[in-house]
């Protein structure tokens, strides 16, 4: 497939266009306390005396909690607990709000919530339930810990782009959701998340970002619009799963999967931490100063946004 037409395809099918919301809101966010961390990043981060509170939400389509309700309240818990690794940082606890028309709807619901707390380890302390609603929603938040925060606003020109996603999955269909997630073993789940703040604390690692529904390249934009800078991806350099198209694996939204930066000295390290969980992990690009994403493939490249023209969220640079 030529690269115009996978980049067309990504910028149609991911949920590229519901992180532009974001700028319609974002502007009008009152300013935060001096010292806190700007908003914008994968969970708020409260400054205490020893490391940050971390505090995320999440919102689910109504569609998706319909359709796979249990599956809906299992991602509830796990892209929560993903936020706050993103941040370098161990969750805690999980609030939900949940409503819907069918009892037995919200049942499933609940008891996907409950199989991912219980698989990742982290409680679920409370929350509400609206039994007579007009259809199915959902929202979960979390607060969490982190000694040293890994950030989105922290990645610099001359950065390593690495991109770290657990392969051992597959699509659960009819969305691009790659689950690696609700057949592994719990200990494997723990594990695997804990990297994320071993990476922080041993300064492996700058700036980080969940992969989210936004796929690949529309999480890298996102990265890069809050350092203020651009990226070159070259998907050559980019691991995939061999049966899977580029055009799939870009709008994929994996159960496990990260962007961070980092350099050369510490970009060994990094990856050997990945591998030891067999998590595939690679560097897929690099960091640049010109606010632009442009992804080459099979001798050709093109730019995917200008960011510094056409922003993505509205959050900047502090």
């Amino acid at each position: 497939m030529e690269l115009t037409h996978i980049l067309e395809t990504v910028r149609e099918y991911t949920g590229i266009g519901h992180k532009q919301d974001i700028a319609a809101i974002a502007p009008k966010l009152p300013a935060l306390p001096q010292h806190w961390h700007p908003n914008g990043d994968d969970t708020a981060a409260i400054p205490e005396a020893t490391g940050f509170t971390l505090m995320a939400i999440e919102g689910f389509i109504n569609e998706f909690v319909k359709q796979d309700p249990w599956f809906a309240g299992w991602c509830g818990v796990m892209v929560n607990i993903s936020d706050i690794a993103a941040m370098g940082g161990r969750p805690r606890a999980v609030v939900n709000a949940l409503w819907d028309d069918s009892l037995e709807n919200a049942q499933l619901i609940s008891e996907g919530m409950v199989a991912a707390a219980e698989s990742f380890g982290v409680p679920i302390v409370g929350g509400h339930t609206n039994l007579r609603a007009a259809q199915p929603q959902l929202a979960v938040a979390i607060l969490g810990h982190a000694n040293k925060l890994l950030s989105a606003f922290d990645a610099r020109p001359g950065h390593i782009l690495v991109a770290a996603i657990d392969h051992r999955g597959q699509f659960r269909e009819p969305y691009l959701n790659w689950n690696a997630a609700t057949e592994a073993p719990p200990e494997q789940l723990r594990g695997d998340i804990a990297l994320l703040p071993e990476i922080a604390e041993r300064n492996l690692a700058f700036a980080a970002k969940d992969i989210s529904q936004a796929g690949l390249l529309g999480t890298a934009l996102m990265l890069l619009e809050s350092s203020g800078v651009g990226a070159e991806i070259n998907l050559e350099a980019t691991p995939k799963p061999d049966t899977i198209s580029w055009a799939d694996w870009l709008c994929a939204f994996p159960s496990f999967g990260y962007l961070l930066t980092t350099d050369i000295d510490k970009l060994p390290q990094l990856l050997e931490l990945f591998q030891q969980r067999e998590i595939t992990a690679a560097p897929i690009g690099k960091i640049v100063s010109k606010q632009q994403l442009w992804v080459s493939h099979a001798n050709q490249r093109q730019l995917f946004r200008d960011l510094k023209n056409n922003p993505l969220t509205g959050f900047k640079p502090q």
